[in-house]
C-alpha cells in the first residue's frame, strides 16, 4: 500500500482511506454491525490506515462499529471523527459547535470508538453562531489533554480556514471533490491547502456511487436513501450527466481500468496531499477501489479529461439549496 502525508503536520496514511458512514448510515442498503467490522478490518488487512466516522452517523453506530472493528489493531490505523452538530433524541437538530459541547462530543466519542485518543478531529460543519478561533481553541485545548491529535475542519471557506489555522495548525481538510464536484479547485481551498500546508481529504471521491457507471436514468433509489433529496440524482439530472460516465468509459478502456478507478486516480493525480475516503458495503468494490492506486495518469493525461470536462455541464446542485448553504462559510 502507497502511502501519503497529510500536508505538512499530519499524520501519514494509506494513498486511499476507507469512507465508513454508508455502512450504517444514509443509504436504503445498511450492513449488518457483524459485516461492517468484517469490511472495515478486510480494508485493513489491504493495507488501508485511514478510517472516517462521526458521531452522527447514526447517530453513534457507525462510531461503535468502527471502533470494534479497530481496537484490536489500535496502532496501526488513524481514526478520524466530527463533531459540530446538535443530536437529540436521537436525531440531528441543528449545529452546535460550541466549546462545551466540542469537549462532550470527544469524550463521548473516545467512549464509542473505545480508544484513549482521536487521531483527526473535524468541525462537521461551520457554525456560524461559534467563532472559528473558539472552535479551534476548543480544539487546540483537546490537543494539549492528549485527547485528540489533528484538528480539521469539514466544508470551510477559505477564509475560516485562515483564521482557523492561525490558532490551532489544521492538518486536513474534508471537503467534497470529484470529476463531479469541483469546486475546490476555484473557491480557494486547494489553494490554502497549498499555501498552508494542509492535507485534503475529498469525500464522495465517487459521486455518491454515480461515477462508479452503476446508475442511470432508471436506477430507483431505496426508502431512506439520502440521495433522494439530492439535485442531481433526480432521473432526468442523471441521464444529462451520463456524458460524464461516457467520458469515465472512454478512458476506462484505454487504461483497462473502471470508471470508479479513474475517477480515484484522477484525485490521486491532483496533488501528492490528497487522500480521498471512498466507501462501500462490498468486498468486491473494496478492492476495485484500492487497485485504483496502481492506476497512473500522466499530466497529458489530465489534461485531456480537463479539455473534455470543460465541454459537459454537470445538471443539478451537490445539494439541496439547505444542505448547501452550511457549506463555503
Amino acid at each position: 500500500m502507497k502511502t501519503r502525508k497529510l500536508g505538512k503536520i499530519g499524520p501519514e496514511v494509506s494513498a486511499l482511506g476507507f469512507g465508513c458512514m454508508g455502512l450504517d448510515f444514509g443509504y436504503a442498503n445498511k450492513v449488518s454491525r457483524a459485516d461492517g467490522v468484517a469490511l472495515i478490518r478486510a480494508a485493513a488487512q489491504r493495507g488501508v490506515t485511514f478510517f472516517d466516522t462521526a458521531e452522527v452517523y447514526g447517530p453513534f453506530t457507525n462510531e461503535e462499529m468502527v471502533g470494534e472493528a479497530l481496537r484490536p489493531i489500535r496502532d496501526q490505523v488513524v481514526i478520524a471523527t466530527k463533531f459540530g452538530f446538535n443530536i437529540i433524541d436521537g436525531k440531528q437538530v441543528g449545529l452546535n459547535s460550541r466549546p462545551e459541547n466540542i469537549r462532550k462530543v470527544a469524550d463521548e466519542s473516545l467512549k464509542r470508538l473505545g480508544i484513549d485518543v482521536i487521531d483527526l478531529f473535524y468541525q462537521h460543519r461551520v457554525d456560524p453562531a461559534v467563532p472559528i478561533e473558539d472552535v479551534a481553541g476548543a480544539v487546540k485545548g483537546l490537543i494539549d489533554e492528549g485527547k485528540v491529535r489533528y484538528f480539521g475542519l469539514s466544508e470551510p471557506g477559505a477564509q475560516t480556514v485562515r483564521r482557523a489555522h492561525a490558532v490551532q495548525p489544521i492538518a486536513a481538510l474534508q471537503n467534497e471533490y470529484s470529476l463531479w464536484t469541483r469546486g475546490p479547485e476555484t473557491n480557494g481551498i486547494l489553494a490554502a491547502c497549498e499555501e498552508l500546508g494542509i492535507g485534503l481529504v475529498p469525500y464522495s471521491p465517487l459521486g455518491k456511487g454515480f461515477l462508479t457507471g452503476a446508475m442511470s436514468k432508471d436506477t430507483r433509489l431505496g426508502e431512506g436513501d439520502f440521495r433522494n433529496l439530492l439535485p442531481r440524482f433526480t432521473p432526468e439530472a442523471m441521464e444529462k450527466n451520463q456524458a460524464l460516465i461516457d467520458l469515465l468509459r472512454r478512458i476506462a478502456e484505454e487504461k483497462e481500468a473502471t470508471p470508479a478507478q479513474i475517477a480515484l486516480a484522477w484525485l490521486l493525480a491532483k496533488k501528492p496531499w490528497i487522500v480521498p475516503i471512498p466507501g462501500t458495503t462490498k468486498l468486491h468494490r473494496l478492492e476495485e477501489n484500492l487497485a485504483a492506486i496502481d492506476v497512473a495518469l500522466t499530466p497529458g493525461d489530465l489534461d485531456a479529461i480537463g479539455h473534455a470536462l470543460a465541454a459537459i455541464d454537470i445538471e443539478g446542485e451537490r445539494y439541496p439549496a439547505q444542505l448547501l448553504a452550511t457549506t463555503g462559510l
